[in-house]
């Protein structure tokens, strides 16, 4: 599996996994190109990671999803560690509040939940766990 930085050819493939993944945030994928955006790639894209800086040394993961068919198989760990070592700093996330997998996962990555945001998301509405990370 290579981890590589996502192209316009990449996007059909980034957004049929960002629909097939409710849980994660449904963002206009062609905008993920505007940010730095990494897809995991194992002769086909099985998942992708987007990531903004929003200020010196803090950046935000904007959305991080693997194909259905592909988890369980390394894919999320290698784009966030691909994201973290690109970018040393402090790390933010919102993930919901009943992603319980998510919210492991960014765990075992070393993430810390530090806050909530109330009725963050629609659809339903639910709570955003806010989770910080300080990468080396």
């Amino acid at each position: 599996m290579v981890i590589r930085d996502a192209s316009e050819q990449d996007l059909a493939a980034i957004a049929g996994i960002q629909a097939a993944a409710p849980e994660a945030s449904q963002w206009n994928p062609g905008d993920y190109l505007l940010y730095d955006c990494r897809v995991a790639d194992d002769g086909e894209v099985a998942g992708f990671a987007v990531a903004r800086r929003v200020a010196e040394g803090e950046w935000e993961i904007l959305n991080l999803a693997v194909a259905p068919e592909k988890r369980r198989r390394s894919a999320g760990r290698r784009l966030l560690s691909d994201m973290l070592a690109r970018h040393p700093g402090v790390f933010f996330l919102e993930v919901r509040e009943s992603n319980a997998a998510a919210v492991r996962f960014y765990e075992v990555m070393g993430f810390r939940a530090v806050t909530k945001r109330f009725q963050y998301y629609a659809d339903p509405v639910e709570a955003a766990i806010v989770m910080k990370l300080l990468s080396c």
